[in-house]
């Protein structure tokens, strides 16, 4: 019966009447410094699960479920919205604050840190806030927010 088929079909073949291959749904969900949240969905071609785990080893299996696997990877970077739209800015009540474009009342809060003492804060560096401070990179980013810690309203010393 095989041989009828392959003559009738000559591109199939007995290896591949023998390895069936499925599909799954893979989910890559990267978590950066950040705290934003991005995925990615791909479908997968693969004759085990095993197969596909192997692909993505560097990644961690947080689900698994039927035709579809999770994987999830910490990024040690920010996140690219945060690169390209994020400026550190100040809030009403005075909150170190990431805001996606120039901080104002239009633009919405990405990441809120703590409590400013304006009172304590120079002047030139509250200037710096009400005009917006870019994120440029994972570097800029830790240093913005360990400079203005000093000022935290919240730090007890």
């Amino acid at each position: 019966m095989i041989l009828a088929f392959c003559h009738f079909h000559p591109e199939a073949s007995f290896a591949n009447a023998n390895h069936h291959s499925s599909t799954v749904e893979v989910i890559l969900r990267r978590v950066y410094l950040d705290g934003e949240v991005s995925e990615e969905v791909k479908t997968e071609h693969h004759h085990s699960i095993a197969d596909v785990i192997a692909k993505y080893q560097d990644w961690q299996v947080v689900r698994q479920d039927g035709d579809e696997i999770v994987f999830q990877k910490q990024i040690d970077d920010l996140s690219p919205l945060l690169k390209t739209n994020g400026f550190f800015g100040i809030m009403e009540d005075g909150t170190l604050s990431i805001f996606n474009g120039k901080p104002d009342a239009d633009n919405e809060v990405i990441q809120s840190f703590f409590q400013i003492d304006i009172k304590k804060l120079e002047s030139y560096l509250h200037l710096q806030l009400k005009r917006g401070i870019p994120v440029k990179n994972k570097e800029n980013y830790l240093n913005v927010i360990n400079t203005f810690k000093a000022y935290s309203a919240d730090e007890f010393k």
